[in-house]
């Protein structure tokens, strides 16, 4: 349901990880254990998991009825927009919020530091819900959507960093912590689109959008109330951008934006494209990236072979996130169209679909860390992990397949599928992260991370391209091959494992 929170990009010189905070910023050795009102963990852990829990109820909650909101018709309160370009729409969207948070982590180590970007970030959501609540029409949906990716990706940048300021570095409790962290990510995630959804049937659209903005003002709220007590490395700036840079900065930004507004007026970018123009920028920055870390004089031998082994997996990721990723483009028009979602007289909201996911994160993640934990050094190296997920991906759309021409799905039957893709989204996305940083050339710590990232990006991105191409005729040929094919890539990543952890280099 959730992917995991990007680090530090390129430049900075503060902490990486939440685990590997410097002691010599102020305020590193606190709080210490005798902070321990929240379920034995620092209290302030209680307003970083409310804050969460409700970004993510906003977050996954407008997602839910976003789509449906694009491509109903006005009659029906939507806007009417052609259901292909709408899901497209939808896809870049996703794109677009990973690559907001490499922005929103710079803005984080260079300006403002990680406890008042993460502020700011959620003021930004919560402006957006109120905009596609309050703002009719297009306008409404371009301004809300904006204003949520720029939000979600800084929030996703910050807030991680943030739980891990709570910790001294020999803190045993951080582990714990986290996990209770990530409890909160999921259980927003699950009653987001529950309580959107229905909603929206029961009301409309606009209440559906504004429930979500009271959901992260309510989160801010609280947290605004408790803020000061973060420990002082929480509001430190790790690599401040030095003023004589302002300008050029400002300037770059300045231009940024005034060739995307230029793209816009001009037509070269439109609502019908913009999917494929955010496939190609994440692209093109990937290309530039691998280039940089296999190129660079301050990259050696064994951390340049470390980069390498990451293309398979980083095209694995891309085709992953590609099939999982259309739960919200694909899976909502499918829940639309071809579901059997009524119980007696009473009609199941269409966003409850993908509460699914979270619900089966929820009750399968501890099965896995126990299976992992137990398994130990026996357990499946990464590349082998990945190739498997890859393949349950896959597999989940070839289940699609039996109810082609089946006039009215089961909804246990789409249960089914978004079982199959949870269970290989925890041999994916869990390990995604942890082998980016393990793989990171000592010079570049964060570009590796933002490598995976940038897979994310692209995968999601290609969902909304990908779901152009959908339509109930030929929906056996869409899934069918799209199945296979990622099952294909699944398995020659399986069988390129051995040469993967040969060319790793020691990394398991």
């Amino acid at each position: 349901m959730t992917s995991p929170t990007p680090r530090r990009p390129e430049g900075a010189t503060g902490a990486l990880d939440p685990r590997d905070h410097h002691d010599d910023v102020p305020g590193a050795d606190l709080p210490g254990p005798d902070d321990s009102s929240f379920f034995g963990q620092p209290r302030m852990l209680a307003n970083l998991f409310s804050v969460e829990l409700w970004e993510r109820f906003s977050f996954y909650g407008m997602q839910g009825i976003v789509l449906l909101y694009m491509y109903f018709a006005t009659t029906e309160g939507g806007l009417g927009i052609d259901r292909a370009t709408a899901a497209g729409s939808v896809g870049a969207y996703g794109g677009t919020v990973y690559l907001f948070a490499i922005l929103g982590g710079w803005v984080a180590d260079r300006l403002l530091g990680s406890e008042r970007t993460m502020f700011t970030s959620g003021v930004l959501i919560m402006a957006g819900h109120v905009a596609l609540a309050l703002v009719p029409g297009v306008p409404g949906l371009a301004a809300g959507l904006v204003l949520i990716a720029v939000g979600s990706g800084g929030l996703k940048a910050t807030i991680t960093d943030l739980v891990g300021s709570l910790y001294g570095r020999r803190d045993p409790r951080r582990d714990a912590g986290f996990s209770i962290f990530y409890l909160g990510i999921n259980i927003g995630g699950l009653t987001g689109p529950l309580l959107t959804g229905l909603v929206q049937q029961t009301w409309g659209f606009r209440l559906g959008f504004g429930l979500a903005a009271l959901g992260m003002a309510f989160g801010l709220t609280q947290y605004g109330l408790a803020r000061r007590r973060l420990p002082g490395r929480a509001h430190h700036v790790p690599n401040p951008l030095p003023r004589a840079q302002y300008g050029r900065w400002i300037g770059l930004a300045a231009a940024a934006v005034a060739l995307a507004a230029a793209a816009v007026l001009t037509g070269v970018l439109h609502a019908g494209n913009l999917a494929d123009v955010v496939v190609l920028v994440t692209v093109l920055a990937a290309v530039a990236l691998f280039a940089l870390l296999l190129t660079s004089p301050r990259v050696d031998d064994d951390e340049r072979s470390r980069v390498r082994s990451f293309i398979p997996m980083f095209i694995g990721s891309a085709a992953f996130w590609a099939l999982f990723q259309q739960q919200f483009t694909v899976i909502t028009i499918y829940s639309d169209t071809r579901l059997d979602r009524d119980l007696g007289d009473w009609t199941m909201p269409i966003s409850w679909v993908q509460s699914f996911n979270p619900f089966f994160i929820i009750l399968l993640a501890p099965v896995f860390a126990v299976l992992w934990t137990r398994l130990g050094d026996r357990q499946p190296a990464t590349p082998t992990k990945f190739g498997l997920g890859i393949v349950l991906m896959g597999s989940a759309f070839l289940i699609f397949l039996p109810m082609v021409g089946v006039s009215s799905v089961p909804v246990l039957w789409a249960a089914l599928i978004l079982l199959v893709a949870t269970l290989g989204e925890l041999l994916v996305s869990p390990v995604g992260l942890s082998l980016s940083t393990k793989l990171a050339p000592r010079a570049y710590p964060a570009l590796m991370v933002a490598l995976f990232y940038l897979s994310v990006a692209l995968g999601t991105a290609l969902s909304g391209s990908l779901a152009g191409y959908y339509a109930e005729r030929t929906e056996a040929v869409y899934f069918g091959v799209l199945g296979a094919v990622t099952i294909v890539i699944g398995g020659a990543l399986l069988v390129l494992s051995p040469w993967i952890r040969r060319t790793m280099r020691g990394v398991r």
